[in-house]
């Protein structure tokens, strides 16, 4: 038995339904067919971002508490980051040290697998080093980074072409347990050119073909019948217009600030850690060896000038390290609080409904606070925030962007017309495609890690935040 999983990073439910729709993938269209005949939508993890958003594929848990907060986070313990800057940012050579931030407790499915492969899979911790497709030599590290600087689209669609092959070749001769591999062109064309852009099927069809050759291979010598191909995503995208320089006007509200690539900034008070481009976190006090709470207090006059500016959606402030909870704050919708008690979460209205659910939630599961969310503008939010509020390594202040929005004006190589990151839908709904029918319901990303151990007949870990949907 196998399960072969192929991420088409930053790839939306709609633009592959589309896709299908029209023929122009014939072999995951065969997988559809096979598996049911429905694409399956499910949701991201907040923040819906690549690198953090792969923790739930590659571990069944949400990225915030086992140490990864966003794609660039502040080290207010200091305890994984080193002097001077205290910083961690994930774009870059820094990449190599999410196997060090992750929780060594929380096992991957590489660990808990006789014989692994992967391809630009960010998180790689049991994985032999042979077996990293796409990390095994500096002239592949250049080569990614001259085209992601360059801005080059074209770039990467061979690089995922090269991949793709590479990953049909060493299923076929290797024939591992599990295979996870991930095919980075839609995002790129997306953040360049926009996620509805004809060359984003292009990037699409590399993953088709992928497809079609593991699949013709494993039809050829038998290997077919216990073989589970999986295609998903880790987050979408949607258009931006406009992007706040969140970094100077923190600044303007008289704020020595911290942020990359600029980190090293003699008597800085608030680092400024963006991810995606559309959400952020912000650490006070950067002297602080912990959070501390009373922020909306303390930090008032910065507050109040956020929630003013038209980039900023929703403003959640973590509280509380005895009975932890989540204050959700917005410019003209009110406020509201999450927490959670055990495995019951709670969504109590103060005096508005950010979230849009319509009610409030008390002490239900994350299924039933799944149900509730999931056809509101921000679908699985209860959830999702209550698990980056208890996140030792958040920010004290943490921003969702509006739409047409995001938060990094400056820096990017080339200027986003996409982006993600944020609890919106377009960020938060994600594709999954499955070769054979479901018993159960998938619901989120965390799903597919247990699922993928049950397709094995291995044991499922405990502590894990999906169920198998198998």
């Amino acid at each position: 038995m196998s399960v072969v999983i192929l991420l088409a990073d930053g790839a939306r439910p709609d633009t592959l339904d589309a896709a299908l729709a029209r023929g122009s993938l014939p072999a995951l269209a065969q997988l559809r067919d096979e598996g049911g005949g429905k694409l399956h939508t499910v949701t991201s993890c907040f923040p819906s971002v690549t690198g953090p958003a792969y923790a739930p594929f590659l571990m069944g848990r949400f990225p915030g508490p086992i140490g990864l907060p966003g794609l660039r986070w502040f080290d207010r313990a200091r305890e994984a980051c080193s002097f001077p800057d205290y910083t961690r940012s994930y774009v870059g050579y820094q990449i190599g040290a999410i196997d060090r931030d992750i929780d060594p407790d929380a096992p991957t499915i590489f660990e808990l697998c006789d014989s692994s492969l992967g391809a630009l899979n960010v998180i790689s911790r049991g994985l032999a080093k042979r077996d990293q497709i796409g990390s095994l030599s500096l002239r592949s590290a250049y080569r990614a980074a001259r085209t992601h600087f360059a801005g080059n689209v074209a770039g990467w669609l061979d690089i995922d072409r090269h991949v793709a092959v590479d990953v049909a070749r060493r299923v076929r001769e290797d024939k591992p347990e599990i295979v996870f591999a991930a095919l980075t062109g839609v995002d790129k064309v997306s953040h360049s050119r926009g996620y509805d852009a004809p060359m984003i099927m292009d990037a699409l069809q590399i993953v088709d073909g992928a497809a079609a050759e593991i699949r013709r291979d494993a039809e050829r010598d038998g290997r077919w019948k216990d073989m589970h191909l999986w295609i998903v995503s880790d987050h979408g995208h949607s258009r931006v217009t406009q992007h706040e320089d969140l970094v100077r006007f923190v600044e303007g509200q008289g704020h020595r600030t911290m942020s990359h690539p600029f980190v090293i900034r003699p008597g800085a008070e608030i680092a400024v850690m963006v991810s995606g481009n559309a959400m952020a976190h912000l650490y006070v006090d950067v002297r602080a060896r912990e959070r501390r709470d009373g922020v909306e207090v303390r930090y008032e006059g910065l507050v109040s000038a956020l929630l003013q500016r038209p980039s900023v959606d929703l403003l959640m402030l973590p509280r509380g390290s005895t009975a932890p909870s989540t204050a959700i704050v917005t410019r003209d919708r009110g406020s509201a609080v999450v927490s959670r008690r055990g495995d019951a979460y709670s969504y109590t209205r103060e005096d508005g409904d950010p979230l849009a659910i319509g009610r409030d939630l008390e002490g239900v599961s994350a299924i039933e606070a799944y149900e509730a969310t999931i056809d509101t503008e921000y679908p699985d939010s209860v959830v999702q925030i209550v698990h980056i509020g208890e996140a030792p390594r958040a920010g004290d202040i943490i921003l969702s962007a509006a739409h047409d929005w995001d938060f990094r004006a400056r820096f990017e190589p080339i200027p986003h017309v996409s982006s993600h990151g944020a609890l919106h839908r377009e960020h938060m709904l994600v594709p999954l495609l499955v070769n054979r029918p479901v018993q159960g319901t998938p619901r989120r990303t965390v799903d597919v890690m247990p699922s993928a151990l049950a397709a094995l007949g291995k044991p499922i870990p405990p502590g894990l935040d999906g169920r198998s949907f198998l």
